[in-house]
């Protein structure tokens, strides 16, 4: 379901991963069901190829990391948070385009 530079978040890497990186994180929070998550999903991937360098782009399943949801307050999906020095910067929740999720990660690079 992911792109070669869409990385899988999880409770288990979660803090290495987002909360320790040198780089802004984009975190797309979703579930298999979710039909808008589906929708954004093409967006989520090709935002992950075009900051391959600059910044990380990953999903991470809400049904299968509960820790990491509960921790962030996660009510609706897909969600997304763009983290920077382990720190949510930016939100956006709902259906989003490409255009819309480049410009959240311009504005932490």
């Amino acid at each position: 379901m992911s792109g070669p530079n869409t990385l899988e978040f999880s409770d288990e890497n979660f803090e290495l991963e987002v909360l320790k990186s040198d780089k802004p994180v984009l975190v797309d929070f979703w579930a298999t069901w979710c039909a808008p998550c589906r929708m954004i999903a093409s967006a989520v991937e090709a935002v992950a190829d075009e900051y391959a360098n600059r910044a990380k782009v990953g999903k991470l399943n809400v049904d299968e990391n509960l820790s990491v949801t509960g921790r962030y307050n996660i009510r609706g999906i897909p969600t997304l948070l763009l983290f920077k020095n382990g720190q949510i910067q930016e939100q956006i929740v709902g259906a989003t385009s490409k255009e819309a999720i480049s410009k959240l990660i311009d504005k932490h690079l």
